[in-house]
């Protein structure tokens, strides 16, 4: 197996170059998903909560983890809906069955998230 890019040389111009990509795919992702604006607005009113609960380290984590995974699924979704508007702009099924499997991916991901608040935050609230 030819692979070419172990020949390559690390470059620092090539590994910063990346970073503006990623930061420019991030950009994109809050410009096109509205959604995320929603993910936002819970994902603060968390770590309000944490604050004012003084949750614990291990709460904390679990806090960024959820949050974390709702955001990656979410962009995840967002990157595949570009792709098939890309690649099938015409109605077809499966590009619809993509679309939906992608858009419950987000849906697990914030229902897990919603467990994991209400499991540090509901002995705190009651």
């Amino acid at each position: 197996m030819n692979n070419q890019s172990n020949d390559e040389k690390f470059s620092l111009i090539k590994r910063i170059r990346s970073f503006i990509y990623a930061g420019r795919g991030i950009k994109i992702f809050f410009k096109s998903t509205h959604n995320s604006w929603i993910h936002v607005t819970l994902c603060i009113i968390a770590i309000i909560l944490g604050f004012y609960f003084h949750i614990t380290q291990t709460e904390w984590m679990m806090l960024v983890l959820a949050s974390g995974l709702v955001f990656v699924s979410e962009a995840f979704n967002t990157a595949i809906e570009i792709d098939i508007d890309l690649t099938s702009p015409e109605y077809h099924p499966f590009a619809k069955n993509a679309k939906d499997v992608a858009a419950g991916a987000v849906l697990i991901s914030a229902i897990t998230a919603l467990v994991i608040g209400v499991l540090i935050f509901g002995h705190y609230v009651f």
